[in-house]
């Protein structure tokens, strides 16, 4: 089983969040990481509170309730430019 350093794991989480929103399945693709892997962390990021939506949910017109607040939550102190490119 391979080990992953937390600054690698961290990157690899980063591209699923925006502004990137990759799916888990592409970035298995990119960085050569089991899928369930990408599952695993995608969901222990959520449970931390990181948003972290759903790449093949259509967009935010798909994607939860919680997901949605976090979003609200993670741009508030954002300036217009900001928000934009998230």
């Amino acid at each position: 089983m391979a080990r992953y350093s937390r600054e690698r794991r961290e990157a690899v989480v980063a591209k699923m969040l925006p502004p990137h929103n990759l799916s888990p399945q592409t970035v298995a693709e990119q960085e050569g990481i089991a899928l369930g892997t990408l599952y695993k962390w995608r969901n222990e990021a959520r449970a931390q509170g990181t948003c972290v939506p759903d790449a093949d949910a259509g967009g935010p017109e798909g994607w939860s309730s919680r997901d949605k607040f976090a979003a609200v939550v993670e741009t508030a102190a954002m300036n217009e430019h900001e928000r934009a490119e998230y």
